[in-house]
């Protein structure tokens, strides 16, 4: 069978604005994307989504597809279910499509229903994301390291609790530090650094290339995706991959997309004051949603940027390429290609955000082609209604 992930539209929308820029399936949560689960069960996939999306992440068709939501989590119950659909039949959770499989690629067209009884993790909101992401460590330390033996811990100075469930791939470096995973399994990726007098905290995954700088304080619940540098304190949070919070500063219940970074000493609010639930911008409402969550930072898209002592509210959303600064607690909602800080935003226009974009890139071996530039330039043009300054 064709193995597609598909996105569905309403909760496509409801994660932005990290589905600004990726489908919902190139979410990671856990230690790997919500895709390369399912690579690991079913074998290859394709992606089925926005047009101006396709051409970076394509799809293939053919005369036998399995078509599964991209927001949907697998595990060995649910997969043993979609493996074993008959042609022309969808699954379906109250009311959500789980799966179809189909002779066509539209994923909203069969002629039979099957209701899945079992429980399912659904990242149908941008809180989920953090939300699951313990479990999900847990769940993916299972799989990617059964059979297998870590590398071992030679160094002499670093302490280790309940060390049968720290997993180090070949070529992680660490020095004089502290894993304790007898709340959770420690994972650290491929070539990835650990500095000394860092403190980790299971579940906690370090993925390829990371690195974890001197005196970094890592809570649990945490992912830091490949090629990116952390230090301060960081808890239950995902930062998806080629990004840095480098420097001292909290960073809590939140999410970071790719490329970007956190100037020294930016903290994050993941409480208010008054114990209340936290309301978040949400893009299909066009207005604030609440969570229903008493703890929840910042949600910042690809490509943004904030300088030094930047402070940010509980419950901040940020857009794709912003840059912010100044002093003072920047709005709630920050729209994509916003420019400024508390005093106010002008547009990040977008040759400039090119430039930026390439330059960073370029640190990591990567190149703003104009694959990229037309995602972005397409993301430019559908955030303008959302900055407000621009019309005036």
């Amino acid at each position: 069978m064709n193995i597609v992930l598909f996105d569905e539209p309403s909760i496509r929308t409801q994660l932005l604005p990290f589905t600004f820029t990726r489908p919902a399936a190139s979410i990671r949560i856990g230690i790997v994307t919500i895709a390369e689960k399912w690579q690991h069960y079913l074998g290859e996939v394709s992606f089925l989504t926005e047009a101006y999306l396709a051409e970076k992440f394509r799809v293939m068709s053919a005369s036998d597809n399995l078509l599964i939501n991209g927001a949907l989590c697998p595990d060995e119950q649910v997969v043993k279910v979609i493996q074993q659909l008959p042609i022309n039949t969808s699954l379906v959770k109250q009311g959500k499509i789980l799966a179809v499989r189909s002779i066509s690629l539209d994923w909203n067209n069969s002629s039979a229903t099957q209701e899945y009884a079992g429980e399912v993790v659904m990242i149908d909101q941008v809180w989920k994301i953090f939300q699951h992401n313990a479990q999900q460590i847990r769940l993916d330390y299972q799989r990617m390291t059964a059979g297998r033996k870590s590398a071992p811990i030679s160094d002499k100075h670093t302490r280790t609790y309940n060390e049968n469930q720290i997993f180090l791939e070949e070529g992680v470096t660490l020095r004089a530090a502290v894993l304790n995973a007898e709340d959770g399994p420690i994972y650290l990726g491929k070539n990835s650094v650990v500095q000394e007098g860092a403190l980790i905290k299971g579940p906690f995954a370090l993925c390829e290339g990371s690195h974890v700088n001197m005196g970094g304080k890592m809570r649990g619940g945490t992912t830091i995706g490949p090629f990116s540098k952390v230090g301060g304190e960081i808890g239950n949070s995902v930062i998806f991959g080629y990004s840095n919070k480098a420097h001292d500063g909290f960073l809590g219940n939140s999410v970071l997309g790719e490329w970007c970074n956190l100037g020294a000493d930016t903290n994050t609010s993941n409480l208010k004051n008054n114990y209340e639930n936290v309301k978040i911008w949400n893009y299909a409402k066009g207005g604030f949603h609440d969570t229903g969550l008493q703890f929840c930072g910042l949600m910042m898209g690809d490509h943004s940027k904030c300088g030094i002592n930047t402070m940010f509210n509980t419950g901040t959303v940020v857009g794709v390429s912003a840059n912010i600064f100044g002093d003072g607690f920047p709005r709630t909602f920050i729209p994509s290609f916003a420019w400024g800080g508390a005093s106010g935003f002008t547009t990040f226009q977008l040759n400039k955000a090119f430039e930026t974009a390439s330059k960073v890139m370029s640190r990591r071996n990567k190149q703003l082609d104009d694959v990229e530039k037309n995602i972005l330039k397409h993301v430019f043009e559908q955030s303008a209604q959302n900055r407000i300054w621009e019309k005036k």
